[in-house]
């Protein structure tokens, strides 16, 4: 991956809001190309491909406009994570099974369609887990399972790719984003919860992607001091 972020050309899914906007954003203060992958567009006219991350097929086929456009894809980083926290009994199926599509085979696709450009460049790909892929919680059965997936694979995928892409699992804590809002209140952070802001959690991502050829970060919790779901 070239050491100069002016020369990259990084997927960014999710990167409408919350983690993803704050990547996006941070990206392009490096002179970086972020391009992301949403159902809706960023701010600040960034480049977007519409997308449906829970359609394996549509997500590989925007990765793909991404790289024919762009002319290489250097980096991936995979933000887009949603969550409706519930008893698996209350839980839709069409929402739970949308919870694992959109985290985790979302995910897979997004990487498998752009691993011949992250071969080529040499590149990166980040993927975003959460302290519940590594602890498991009541009424988030969907989301701990699409989350340990995201651990699972990202751990596979650095066996399979070590020498080839660098790989890193960032596993970030609770953070001040629009994640909760649309919650009940009972599977709402507390008042006095303290979370990170969604750009420090970003800079843990940039701060990967600029490890030096021959360096790679392998993984990164990053979360409040007081996270009440880690360790």
């Amino acid at each position: 991956m070239h050491p100069d972020p002016s020369h990259w050309t990084v997927v960014v899914t999710g990167g409408a809001s919350g983690l993803g906007a704050g990547v996006a954003t941070r990206l392009a203060a490096t002179g970086a190309t972020p391009v992301v992958l949403d159902r809706r567009p960023p701010a600040g006219g960034l480049p977007f491909e519409q997308v449906d991350l829970a359609d394996s097929k549509d997500a590989e086929e925007a990765v793909r406009r991404v790289g024919d456009a762009h002319g290489g894809i250097d980096a991936v980083v995979t933000c887009a994570g949603i969550d409706v926290p519930g008893a698996l009994v209350d839980v839709p199926t069409d929402t739970w099974e949308r919870i694992v599509a959109v985290n985790l085979f979302g995910t897979a696709a997004v990487v498998r369609a752009a691993l011949p450009w992250l071969e080529a460049a040499e590149g990166r790909i980040v993927t975003v887990a959460s302290t519940l892929g590594h602890r498991a919680l009541g009424d988030a059965t969907a989301y701990c399972a699409s989350k340990f997936g995201v651990v699972g694979f990202t751990r596979a995928l650095t066996a399979e790719l070590r020498g080839r892409v660098g790989v890193t699992l960032l596993t970030p804590g609770g953070m001040h984003t629009a994640f909760f809002d649309e919650r009940e209140e009972r599977y709402r952070p507390s008042p006095d919860a303290r979370l990170c802001q969604p750009g420090d959690v970003a800079a843990a991502v940039i701060f990967a992607l600029s490890q030096p050829s021959g360096c790679d970060i392998k993984e990164l919790v990053v979360a409040a001091p007081t996270e009440s779901s880690w360790p």
